[in-house]
């Protein structure tokens, strides 16, 4: 089985901000802050400025992919009113704490990245850019599909009444 591939894929940085905590047991607390529309050519985790104890960084490049099976998910993160994108850092070793793994507009995939309890994930506002990007794609790609109720079987007495006991004695 081949894997689906997005139909459209939107470049965007990401901005992760450091701050010095205040507690004993860790030094600083990470949280993703923001998401630059397009990539720009900067290393990753290039600083972008310090500020009394916090500090904001490129952390690199990754993509909103979207798919046309999530377009009714996409609709309904930008009718909140206040969409989001999710940013997914997840924990590394290496000269940085954390490697950057997904940046999503899926409100159900965002969750889910919060199923592994090592994964920071922080759901930032959604850019203009890539509000009208997904707007466009949800009236090319959605689909509205009709709710239909299932409706329940009757039990059947009968059948009930002819079970055999699980031990095997009538």
């Amino acid at each position: 089985m081949s894997p689906v591939l997005p139909l459209l894929r939107i470049p965007v940085g990401v901005v992760v901000e450091r701050r010095k905590a205040d507690s004993p047991w860790i030094d600083f607390v990470w949280r993703g802050t923001g998401v630059l529309p397009d990539a720009p050519q900067l290393t990753p985790w290039t600083v972008i400025r310090e500020q009394e104890g916090t500090t904001l960084f490129y952390a690199g490049s990754a993509t909103v992919d979207l798919y046309r099976s999530e377009a009714a998910r996409y609709r309904d993160n930008l009718a909140t009113g206040a969409p989001c994108v999710w940013i997914v850092l997840t924990p590394a070793e290496g000269s940085w704490p954390y490697a950057l793994s997904a940046v999503t507009a899926d409100p159900a995939e965002g969750e889910a990245f919060t199923e592994a309890g090592a994964n920071l994930v922080e759901a930032v506002p959604m850019p203009e850019v890539l509000h009208q990007a997904i707007e466009k794609f949800i009236a090319e790609h959605h689909v509205a599909s009709e709710f239909v109720k299932r409706e329940r079987r009757r039990a059947d007495p009968e059948a009930l009444a002819r079970r055999h006991h699980e031990g095997g004695h009538e």
